[in-house]
């Protein structure tokens, strides 16, 4: 079985850390996959690059097997990030829009409903990329994190995005802004955006913000989002931030004679899996657990990901139907966390605070239908 990692051309922070990971010593030409994509190999790794928009290009683990007859193990994603935030950051994070409604058409990606199997690595990896960060100097100036559950492409094994961005908009780090703006983020497009300002300026891409009018229309009005674009990619293209996330993945999988990393199946003595659920989408109380020594983590689901409908609970009323398509997102990121971790058990770590007393009580009650566990933090480790 192989790891499939997938990198764009278009993109410089998801093609400048593939170029450094196949900087490294073993790589060979790859076979033919399809005419506009190129292929790379070495060990039990296979590089995928494209010039696509990297949630553009669905089910490639499918087809690298239909194509090549090697069975994919897991995914793995280089790609750039955005955020109200006014630091750099390097983050990991499990896709899927589990939250979306059937005929909703997902503005980066996936498919109403879907989640993606969570790659088991993450936890682990998100560990090793703080240590690796730090002995390269990018700590306390980049920013490490996990992120929520978000976006696409279509994928069927388990599945992990890495990703290096900054945004240069109101508030003190990423986990203050996600403890401050836990209400849903909405998708820009940047086409939009710029248009707002100029027709002329219109971008492609697209990237996330917190519902939040007053940055949003200060960023329009003042006119800077040229200088706000412009100082992005500068971290989208630093090169020291690629070489981490190359060495990451080097020494994640175990290239070079080394042992790989978050090796479920090897390295399972603590069975517990964290579901996180509720918070902001850089899910602070979530990470506080993580960042600890052998802890697994699965799907996290932001605020934004458990739409729910008051329908007069916060009066009092009892025994109300709550609309809204929380039930079937957390359904979804259970069942993806359980089939990518057999044999573990899925606890769900709830950020309290992030919710009213109705929605918490309802989320308990769904929770308990599922027979799915309430962890506290000393339960994972």
């Amino acid at each position: 079985m192989v790891a499939l990692l997938v990198a764009t051309s278009s993109d410089p922070a998801s093609i400048n850390p593939a170029n450094a990971l196949l900087a490294m010593p073993g790589w060979q030409p790859g076979p033919h996959f399809q005419d506009d994509m190129k292929s790379f190999v070495n060990e039990g790794v296979r590089v995928l690059l494209h010039g696509k928009s990297i949630v553009a290009e669905d089910d490639l683990d499918r087809r690298w097997e239909d194509v090549t007859g090697e069975v994919v193990d897991e995914v793995i994603f280089f790609s750039k990030h955005t955020a109200v935030s006014n630091k750099p950051a390097l983050t990991v994070h499990p896709i899927g829009v589990p939250h979306l409604r059937e005929g909703d058409v997902p503005p980066q990606g996936g498919r109403p409903g879907w989640a993606a199997l969570p790659n088991p690595r993450m936890g682990p990896w998100l560990r090793l990329l703080k240590n690796i960060a730090k002995a390269h100097n990018l700590v306390p100036e980049f920013e490490i994190t996990l992120e929520a559950t978000h976006h696409g492409p279509l994928t069927n094994k388990p599945t992990m995005f890495l990703e290096i961005g900054w945004f240069r908009g109101q508030g003190k780090s990423l986990l203050d802004c996600s403890k401050q703006m836990d209400s849903p983020p909405q998708t820009w497009t940047l086409h939009l955006l710029a248009s707002w300002k100029s027709p002329s300026s219109a971008l492609s891409g697209s990237f996330q913000l917190p519902e939040h009018p007053p940055l949003q229309s200060s960023l329009v009005a003042s006119g800077s989002l040229d200088q706000l674009l412009g100082s992005t990619e500068d971290y989208w293209k630093r090169q020291d931030a690629a070489q981490v996330m190359a060495q990451l993945v080097w020494e994640g999988l175990g290239l070079g004679g080394r042992t790989d990393v978050g090796n479920w199946s090897r390295e399972n003595d603590n069975k517990k899996i964290l579901l996180g659920i509720g918070g902001g989408h850089y899910a602070p109380r979530h990470m506080d657990v993580v960042l600890k020594d052998n802890v697994w983590v699965g799907h996290l689901l932001s605020g934004y990901s458990l739409p729910m409908e008051d329908s007069n609970q916060s009066k009092g009323e009892t025994n109300v139907e709550i609309g809204g398509t929380w039930r079937e997102s957390i359904k979804a990121a259970y069942e993806a966390t359980k089939s990518a971790f057999p044999g573990g058990e899925i606890l769900a770590h709830l950020d309290h605070k992030s919710f009213k007393g109705w929605q918490r009580n309802a989320i308990t009650d769904f929770l308990a239908e599922l027979n799915i566990k309430i962890g506290k933090p000393n339960n994972f480790y």
